[in-house]
């Protein structure tokens, strides 16, 4: 909104000559979330605490996590405001790629706030998961028949590449989603990119500060991707795919970095507030949709190699645990608990040691991502 206020100022003050610059934008932006983050935590904090709504916490998890019966949940209402006030003040609002962002943050971030809400009720355990992957592969569909149909809406450039993925380590390599020109497996990968980031997110925020930490992590390297997938000179000199307007993206993963440090204020150990689906599912969605709107859907195994590795850790000790009982009448897990940091907590590690054990193997995921673009 900024850009459009006073940019068309600038001939007449020149100071307001910064609001073209993406990069003054992406920190006005993270600014603003994170002030936003300070000013409404306490308040989402308080309110939460005396209509009750906590987090119920697993009998069979660590002893440890005991103490935190009685913690307030639903904090996606402090996440989802800060992103969302810091994207639509800073950004060009006539980019339709932050309005796909916004659309799908507020889509998967209602869905949560319903499976939360369920939860607090003390009705149901939450929304039947049927129902969560409903809307997770609603919205696939939707985001995936807009990108593969009007592609022109976003750039000349994005329609011909629409269906196409970017290889890491690989030099002008696509990995190509349409090989009969139908492009129906472009939207079975949108829906799958999508589903997967939001329920990735949602398994790794099990301790306090892990889940926001690996998300701020990873929006760190999208805004990077997404800037210089917008930027004709540094896109050719890295030879990667242009996309005119993806840098717009980067102004929204500026305000999911502020909003990740301002919740983080209030979620690092010991948490005074859990993310909940609210923003678990909202923040794995928006991630998901940078993902698929700079056409690097493939960096998001690497980047989100964290989430990966948990949400295997799930499949792996369920279906061990079936194979297991079908064929010796007794289950066995591979692990102590599942998701992975359980494990690592059970097997007597302190939880922060495990959070920021996690922090730094993302942040190395990060590192391998930004260097698989030159490594190629």
């Amino acid at each position: 909104m900024f850009y459009h206020l006073f940019y068309p100022l600038s001939d007449v003050i020149s100071g307001f000559n910064v609001f073209k610059y993406i990069t003054f934008r992406a920190g006005g932006a993270a600014v603003t979330a994170l002030l936003v983050s300070f000013i409404i935590g306490p308040v989402v904090i308080r309110r939460m605490k005396l209509r009750g709504i906590c987090e119920e916490i697993r009998s069979d998890g660590p002893d440890s996590h005991q103490v935190k019966v009685g913690t307030p949940t639903m904090g996606g209402l402090i996440i989802l405001p800060a992103i969302l006030t810091g994207t639509l003040l800073f950004a060009r609002l006539d980019q339709p790629q932050v309005w796909v962002l916004v659309i799908a943050t507020v889509w998967m971030g209602v869905v949560g706030f319903i499976d939360d809400w369920i939860k607090s009720s003390g009705r149901k355990s939450g929304l039947v998961a049927r129902y969560k992957l409903l809307g997770q592969i609603t919205l696939g569909i939707l985001i995936g028949l807009l990108l593969l149909l009007y592609p022109q809406l976003f750039s000349a450039e994005f329609a011909d590449y629409r269906t196409q993925s970017t290889l890491p380590f690989f030099k002008n390599r696509f990995l190509d989603f349409a090989p009969f020109g139908l492009g129906f497996l472009f939207i079975i990968m949108t829906i799958l990119v999508i589903a997967g980031t939001s329920n990735g997110v949602n398994l790794t925020d099990g301790q306090d500060g892990l889940a926001i930490g690996v998300v701020g992590i990873m929006a760190v390297g999208f805004a990077v991707l997404s800037y210089v997938t917008g930027h004709a000179l540094f896109s050719r000199y890295l030879n990667i795919i242009f996309l005119p307007g993806s840098g717009e993206i980067a102004v929204y993963c500026a305000a999911m970095i502020g909003a990740a440090l301002g919740f983080l204020w209030f979620n690092a150990y010991p948490a005074q507030i859990f993310m909940g689906d609210t923003g678990a599912l909202a923040l794995g969605a928006g991630l998901g949709t940078v993902a698929i709107l700079t056409k690097k859907e493939l960096f998001l195994l690497m980047l989100g190699g964290v989430l990966v590795i948990e949400a295997l850790s799930v499949i792996l000790q369920r279906y061990w645990f079936k194979y297991t009982r079908r064929r010796n009448g007794t289950g066995r897990r591979l692990f102590r608990m599942a998701p992975l940091h359980h494990h690592f907590e059970l097997l007597g590690w302190p939880e922060s040691r495990v959070v920021v054990r996690i922090w730094i193997v993302g942040i190395l995921l990060l590192f391998l991502t930004m260097t698989s673009f030159k490594v190629r």
